[in-house]
């Protein structure tokens, strides 16, 4: 009888540790400021690269084992038949998550602190630029976005089901857990938002932000499953992520983008022009806004497409490529390559 009473709590207990290295070592390298308390409550365990390395080559290794079992022994996935996981007690079910929530709650109490704080304590305790800062820990919110994505689905396959109370128990548990990965979005956002602020809009940085704002929509649509019902859930999910395909591309991407970077440049007179050169038609109207010769220089690239591109038939054109044609036929480009290689157009281009 006590084997069977301790047992649940043992296995709920080390559940719980392996979320709190894994998210914990996500967001120390996420952040500098979380980075430093944690080194504060816990002064004996290194806090830098190397859990987020170590955690790295764990998923490299299960991907890597996942592909070779893949490829020996393909499932057929039309014959796989999903059954819910066994309903756990309360304590082994909410034990992990409730201290994953505080977790979590520690996080955003810190990224509050430092926002309403101001930055220049965090720089000035860390040795990072403000970019850096910005950027440090973009990724790790990510990752911790997609993971938080998978302990719910196992959570919900394992949770109790005893009755009214354990439905309430598990709406409330995954509910706040939601929303606190909200404001992790929010925190990944922002930090993408700062970056692009100091160094400019690109394809990269673009899209993985819109990823994050689908993966926060994702959430939402979960957390109303939790009130509603979930029986449309995976169809409102795939419909969301086709949907957030059709409008990325609908929207013009790098339209987007060079009309960021224009901006910019109009602002603090920063512009990278070896990374416009490689944008597509659909940047050339917000691009013509440059002055010379810095103009001519970003869309050297959009005319060498475009004459490249004269022998391909009608349908193969679009309205991007036709009001290009039009802006170079216009105000053709001026200036020499001499020029723009002083201007660093042929620079390396960054991502």
């Amino acid at each position: 009888a006590g084997r069977e009473r301790w047992l649940p709590v043992a296995k709920a207990g080390v559940v719980a540790l392996l979320l709190l290295l894994l998210f914990g070592a996500l967001f120390a390298s996420a952040d500098a400021a979380f980075a430093d308390l944690l080194g504060r409550l816990v002064p004996d365990v290194s806090v830098g690269d190397g859990p987020l390395r170590f955690l790295l080559f764990l998923v490299g290794a299960v991907l890597a084992l996942a592909v070779a079992r893949t490829a020996a022994a393909p499932h057929r996935w039309d014959r796989v038949k999903t059954k819910p996981g066994k309903a756990r007690s309360r304590v082994e079910w909410s034990l992990p998550l409730i201290v994953l929530n505080l977790l979590f709650a520690g996080f955003n109490a810190v990224q509050l602190a430092v926002l309403f704080g101001g930055y220049d304590k965090v720089l000035e305790s860390t040795g990072l630029t403000y970019a850096e800062y910005a950027r440090q820990g973009f990724w790790q919110l990510l990752w911790a976005t997609v993971f938080v994505l998978a302990v719910i689905a196992l959570a919900l396959r394992w949770a109790p089901r005893g009755g009214t109370g354990d439905r309430r128990l598990v709406r409330s548990v995954l509910g706040t857990l939601c929303l606190l990965t909200l404001v992790v979005v929010a925190s990944a956002v922002r930090r993408m938002d700062l970056y692009v602020d100091a160094y400019g809009l690109t394809r990269l940085r673009l899209s993985v932000v819109t990823m994050e704002l689908w993966l926060g929509l994702v959430i939402v649509l979960l957390m109303a499953a939790g009130v509603a019902g979930g029986r449309w859930l995976a169809r409102a999910v795939a419909g969301s992520a086709a949907a957030t395909v059709l409008a990325f591309g609908l929207a013009s991407p790098d339209g987007i983008i060079a009309e960021n970077n224009v901006a910019r440049y109009q602002q603090d007179d920063k512009i990278d022009l070896a990374y416009l050169r490689g944008l597509s038609a659909d940047a050339a109207p917000s691009l013509d806004r440059l002055p010379e010769p810095r103009r001519s220089c970003a869309l050297m690239g959009i005319e060498a497409d475009l004459r490249s591109a004269d022998t391909a038939p009608w349908y193969a054109t679009s309205l991007g490529e036709h009001r290009a044609r039009q802006i170079l036929r216009e105000r053709p480009v001026t200036a020499t390559v001499r020029e723009c290689s002083r201007l660093g157009a042929y620079a390396p281009r960054e991502e």
